[in-house]
């Protein structure tokens, strides 16, 4: 049977070990413990922020944030359209209404253009969003000093989605330092893996000290079990903490081994008309956490849902680019914001976007495989490819 290569796998360091036995050796089996206390610290400073709190999951992230920014029923939320849905299922949570903005050429990630329309439709209607959480798609920053000014401008909180984009830089700066909060993901398909878990990010202390309240069910400073507000069971376990901080070790590599994939997709078809790859907005460094391209219909007679059946057979994985959250059904009718009257940037990428396998450790001979296989589909000529020797 042919090897299956993955779209993304986790990719373990070899220590992360030592750490689970630690959390072992000490009996700090309990959810929370010194790994739980060692992660938030490492990743605080990794993002160059005053603190961090690790979660059960990105979502879970992302749901205490908007707690922590007080998103009451019937409250709207801004949110980037292009991404998966756990970007605006904690919306739902609060029982807010979510409003879709499209993406612009540049980063694939929110329009400025966009948000500025939707920012004065809401002033002038008197309902202002509680706030707007802009995705960094594939390990992309958006355009931050566009839309930080305009939610400046608004006096709307930014939350950033940097679930995909840990390790990330836009400008010099972190990606996920930007907003009042940021979130990241550790499932086990991202760059960094605790199997699963998230983990919160602010340079708002008390904020964080109250997220982590919500987040271990609320507990009164009591000697009884006394709860006066609904909380969560949202913490990351102590032994998943281990994983996460000697993942956290390798995570720059890990980052150099993704762009080294997108570099090797770039050498062996970057030059075939009709094939475009997610671009790298200037000044900034993507993770390339999956490399992403688009076939144009007018010069690429392959959909992308054809090559993505081809690669299948060869057991090879590839996977759409996300369906636009405002054409799911779960969001039938909701309010969404183009880049321009004509132009729904985020409809064309689902359309004509593909991703390709990009594991840290997806050999070189395994990559070549997939290469292969997309330009015999494809039928254009092979163009050179030097495999590192």
């Amino acid at each position: 049977m042919t090897e299956r290569i993955f779209l993304s796998s986790p990719h373990m360091s070899g220590k992360e070990q030592s750490y689970i036995d630690y959390a072992f050796d000490t009996n700090w089996i309990a959810p929370l413990g010194p790994n739980v206390d060692g992660f938030e610290r490492e990743i605080a400073d990794y993002v160059q922020l005053n603190d961090a709190a690790a979660t059960s999951s990105g979502t879970a992230a992302l749901h205490l944030a908007l707690e922590l920014l007080d998103v009451q029923k019937d409250d709207v939320v801004f949110c980037s359209t292009l991404t998966f849905v756990a970007s605006v299922n904690p919306i739902l949570y609060m029982n807010a209404t979510p409003v879709f903005i499209d993406s612009e050429e540049k980063t694939w990630n929110m329009s400025p253009i966009a948000l500025e329309k939707a920012l004065k439709d809401a002033k002038q209607n008197g309902k202002l969003p509680k706030a707007v959480i802009v995705v960094n798609l594939y390990g992309q920053s958006a355009m931050m000093d566009e839309l930080v000014a305009l939610c400046d401008e608004y006096g709307v909180p930014l939350v950033e989605d940097a679930a995909e984009s840990l390790g990330a830089y836009y400008k010099g700066k972190p990606s996920g330092s930007f907003g009042k909060f940021g979130v990241f993901s550790f499932n086990g398909n991202k760059i960094i893996t605790t199997s699963g878990g998230g983990m919160l990010v602010s340079n708002d202390v008390e904020a964080l000290k109250h997220a982590r309240f919500l987040a271990t069910q609320a507990r009164d400073a009591a000697v009884h079990y006394q709860h006066s507000v609904m909380g969560y069971n949202y913490r990351l376990s102590n032994i998943l903490a281990g994983v996460g901080r000697a993942q956290l070790e390798v995570l720059d590599e890990r980052v150099n081994a993704r762009r080294a994939v997108f570099d090797r997709y770039v050498e062996a078809f970057g030059g075939v008309e009709g094939i475009d790859f997610m671009p790298e907005l200037e000044n900034t460094y993507g993770n390339r956490w999956l490399t992403t391209l688009t076939l144009n219909p007018e010069k690429i007679n392959i959909t992308p849902y054809e090559l993505i059946e081809a690669l299948g057979k060869e057991s090879i994985e590839a996977r759409p680019v996300w369906k636009p959250l405002h054409l799911q059904p779960l969001f039938e009718g909701s309010t969404f914001y183009p880049h321009s009257e004509d132009n729904a940037v985020s409809e064309r990428l689902f359309e004509q976007g593909i991703c390709l396998p990009s594991g840290s450790n997806m050999t070189v001979e395994q990559q070549q495989r997939v290469i292969d296989k997309v330009i015999a589909v494809l039928g254009v000529e092979k163009y050179a490819y030097h495999s590192a020797e």
